[in-house]
């Protein structure tokens, strides 16, 4: 009988196989006995005594019923001494423990891994060290933002004062009522002397673009030795938004003495609510208030000033 690389058994052509009569011969016994020998000696023991000598190939994979204590290597259904190779994607129904560190080879070295779209692990790079910040409402200790393009501080609640300082820039919208926004200027210096009974421009104005339609525009005008010729009635004045008077002073200069000149300073100081976010244009006219002489202002054309300044409403 011989064995063959297959498990299979062949019984020898000579003298087997035995018939009923005949004489056993010890050849052929011991050739049987041999050829088992020789059998058993290369087949595996269930109870593990023999060592293969070369890889086994087993076509339906294998099966274990042991209930097996996965965290030790000296228990588990498959022990190998060396490393597992798998041609294949290898499938885990349980929790998969690992004594010593799996190397991934698809992986680069860093400070971290992730997912991809087919939940395989890919590397990633982190800024800095420390651990990872998975929270959805995560506490950053003492974080270094660097300078960031675009930065909104919805719940800020409040800024050091050094950085209120320099070229930050608050936003108009977010000062107090009472804030000033911004302030305009200007200057004139000519002297209006008008007979004119209807309202003639002074030459002092100055306009402002409001940056809210809720501003208020505080109007400040000063124009010195203004006041009536001799012989005049008194002299009318009037703050001017674009084309509507918001302010006169209609006896300005008045005297029981017909005769006398009178002159004093012309000032305005109005809180006006012009609604809306376009120039806007401020002035002074004056003119005569009577029937004969002049009404002058600033008599020896000394420096008028008129300035706007936009509050916050």
């Amino acid at each position: 009988m011989s064995y063959n690389g297959s498990g299979t058994f062949n019984i020898n052509t000579t003298g087997q196989p035995v018939v009923a009569g005949t004489v056993i011969s010890s050849s052929a016994f011991n050739s049987l006995t041999t050829d088992l020998a020789t059998g058993l000696t290369t087949a595996i023991t269930k109870d593990g005594q023999t060592t293969t000598t070369a890889r086994i190939t087993f076509a339906q994979g294998i099966t274990s019923s042991l209930v097996t204590d996965s965290s030790s290597i000296s228990t588990g259904s498959i022990i190998t001494a060396g490393g597992a190779g798998i041609a294949k994607n290898l499938y885990v129904g349980g929790i998969a423990s690992f004594s010593a560190q799996p190397i991934f080879t698809s992986l680069t070295a860093s400070s971290a891994v992730a997912t991809d779209a087919s939940k395989g692990l890919v590397s990633v790079t982190n800024t800095g060290t420390g651990n990872n910040v998975l929270a959805t409402s995560p506490t950053l200790v003492t974080p270094a933002l660097g300078t960031p393009s675009a930065l909104v501080l919805t719940n800020a609640t409040g800024l050091p004062a050094a950085q209120l300082t320099g070229t930050q820039t608050i936003p108009k919208a977010t000062l107090p009522t009472g804030s000033v926004l911004q302030v305009v200027n200007a200057t004139n210096s000519s002297t209006l002397g008008s007979t004119n009974s209807t309202p003639t421009d002074t030459g002092l104005t100055a306009t402002i673009t409001p940056t809210s339609a809720t501003s208020k525009i505080l109007v400040m005008t000063y124009q010195p030795g203004s006041g009536r010729n001799a012989a005049a009635d008194s002299l009318y004045a009037g703050l001017v938004r674009g084309s509507t008077t918001i302010a006169s002073q209609s006896r300005f200069a008045l005297s029981d003495n017909n005769a006398g000149s009178i002159f004093v300073d012309l000032v305005f100081t109005v809180l006006d609510s012009p609604a809306t976010t376009s120039a806007t244009t401020y002035k002074v006219q004056a003119n005569r208030n009577g029937s004969a002489g002049s009404g002058v202002v600033n008599v020896d054309s000394n420096l008028c000033t008129i300035t706007l300044m936009e509050i916050a409403a």
